[in-house]
């Protein structure tokens, strides 16, 4: 299967089938020396990493609004190896974002915390798809939102009233799959929930959470395949 999806731009997503595939990742069975030589570099600069189970693509498509596509599971050395030769790998990257909306309209994400892979960057709760994602051997998006939202900010978006339909956003860097999560409360007071959480927690994710209130505002440490998910929502109504 290849990666036939259109790069760029925002694309209604109606349905979704990517499927868990048993057989090792093509890239990590290529590259399982210079994987291990990676892991141990990269383990010395952050001693925190842990070399758990991600998903990693082999391929991907989009055709009459729906994703269809195939993964593998692969360790997180194999990622963190995979990231520096990502253009010659012959996988991706995809992952999830639950858009999380105050009452006042503003958009909610988190400042990723010192020890991460992520230091300081500034994106919406989420994380790699793991095998605890799929269900019969396909992605269950929502229960992923869910669970990384849940870990990274205490914040039950279970039940919230979602948006339509989900959208994805796909660059060379990865494609990510999104969806509107209403939360009926000011931005400041759902901060201030997320801030004594995070206070709370004794090995936190993530460093404090980050209010965006247009489309204009960037925060220091904004990824870039924000910028379009941020102005796509202050633009875009369900």
């Amino acid at each position: 299967m290849d990666f036939e999806i259109p790069r760029n731009t925002i694309l209604p997503v109606d349905g979704i089938e990517v499927r868990l595939d048993a057989s090792p990742h093509p890239f990590e069975l290529a590259n399982a020396a210079a994987i291990e030589e990676n892991w141990l570099a990269e383990k010395a600069a952050n001693p925190a990493l842990f070399d758990g189970t991600v998903v990693l693509l082999s391929g991907l498509s989009y055709k009459a609004g729906r994703l269809e596509g195939v993964c593998h599971a692969v360790r997180f050395a194999t990622f963190m190896h995979w990231r520096k030769h990502r253009a010659v790998s012959g996988g991706e990257h995809a992952y999830a974002h639950a858009m999380l909306v105050s009452r006042d309209d503003a958009l909610i994400a988190i400042r990723m915390g010192a020890h991460t892979v992520n230091a300081g960057r500034v994106y919406f709760a989420a994380g790699s798809f793991e095998p605890i994602d799929f269900v019969d051997g396909i992605a269950d998006l929502h229960f992923n939102m869910v669970r990384e939202v849940d870990e990274e900010t205490g914040i039950n978006i279970s039940h919230l009233v979602r948006g339509k339909r989900y959208h994805a956003y796909s660059t060379e860097a990865g494609t990510v799959i999104f969806r509107r999560y209403y939360i009926d409360e000011n931005a400041d007071v759902i901060a201030e929930a997320i801030r004594e959480f995070v206070a709370a927690d004794p090995e936190p994710e993530i460093e404090a959470p980050v209010i965006i209130r247009g489309p204009d505002d960037r925060p220091e440490g904004l990824m870039p395949h924000m910028v379009p998910l941020i102005e796509w929502h202050f633009s875009v109504t369900e």
